[in-house]
């Protein structure tokens, strides 16, 4: 076969919990994965300090220390892990045809993607220099950090609205920055906001710088977009809730998606709707969106894809 061209039993796109392990349990199937991490190695995880909800690690971990403890399980159970993104995929037949770094063609029998999914910033300079250090987009991941503090949180839909009530039960103060004079969330999320009274609506405001010391968040300035006025809001944590977007471009016209780019999956499973296709971790959840759950539908798929194997075996032999 030449040098730009490989076959393989299962290919592994992108990694993080779910991609890690799917690969871990691929490995163990003996289905001798293969896995391109994408350009950004270990996902989102890497890009945060502090985790205190994985089970198994009980004094908490660095997120970039977390990724590499899965690389490692990973790449000792047998997984050929790749530095690389995938820049094209032809799903019309089989083997799946994926190219890698727009040079090398893989040839996969199955396919498991675990691309995961991008949150959106307000593209703020000081909001990624203070990202990990006070600047979350995770309230459920981060919230129990900032326990009987201040905190803000931008964002107008369901999302804002229940990552609100949620810090509101943790936090002593939760400023809600609201862009309009209104919500885009469900009626019954505005009225579990508006019925807790340690949250303090501000609409028509937006976000316009985040300050700190260096080291951690310190308070906002925030502007109302009718009156222009300024103010500084307290506050030791600033939570970003606008959304996220999956990572899920390069599959489109291909996979089955939601209208936001969410990969579509068969109920109780991870199939999506090409044979031989599975999809795992963020890339497919939008509810959810936790590290421990990712990991679940990682193992999910490699189940899926060895058994999808077992099952093309035995046609073949029966």
């Amino acid at each position: 076969m030449p040098e730009n061209l490989e076959h393989v039993k299962c290919l592994i796109i992108g990694s993080g919990p779910a991609g890690y392990t799917a690969a871990i349990y691929a490995s163990r199937a003996d289905l001798k994965p293969v896995m391109y991490t994408g350009m950004l190695a270990g996902g989102q995880l890497t890009q945060t300090t502090d985790v205190e909800n994985f089970p198994g690690y009980p004094e908490g971990i660095m997120g970039p220390e977390m990724m590499e403890d899965f690389r490692r399980q990973a790449e000792r159970l047998g997984t050929d892990i790749r530095f690389g993104y995938v820049s094209s995929v032809d799903f019309s037949s089989l083997p799946h045809k994926v190219v890698v770094d727009d040079i090398k063609t893989i040839l996969a029998d199955t396919v498991i993607i675990s691309t995961g999914a991008s949150a959106k910033w307000l593209g703020l300079e000081s909001e990624q220099k203070y990202s990990g250090f006070g600047v979350s987009a995770c309230a459920v991941c981060d919230g129990f950090f900032f326990k009987g503090q201040d905190v803000a949180i931008v964002g107008a839909g369901d999302t804002a609205a229940e990552e609100a009530t949620y810090l509101a039960k943790l936090c002593n103060k939760v400023y809600m920055i609201v862009r309009r004079d209104e919500f885009r969330a469900s009626k019954a999320m505005v009225h579990r906001v508006l019925n807790t009274p340690n949250i303090e609506i501000l609409y028509n405001t937006e976000t316009k710088e985040i300050l700190g010391d260096g080291h951690s968040v310190n308070a906002v300035k925030v502007i109302n977009n009718k009156t222009n006025e300024e103010r500084n809001l307290d506050v030791t944590g600033f939570f970003v809730a606008i959304g996220h977007q999956p990572n899920t471009e390069i599959f489109k016209g291909w996979i089955d998606m939601d209208e936001t780019g969410y990969i579509i999956t068969k109920p109780g499973s991870t199939q999506t709707n090409i044979e031989g296709v599975f999809c795992c971790g963020d890339a497919q959840d939008h509810i959810y969106r936790q590290a421990v759950t990712a990991a679940g539908t990682g193992c999910m798929a490699a189940i899926d894809a060895e058994r999808y194997l077992a099952a093309k075996e035995h046609v073949v032999t029966a």
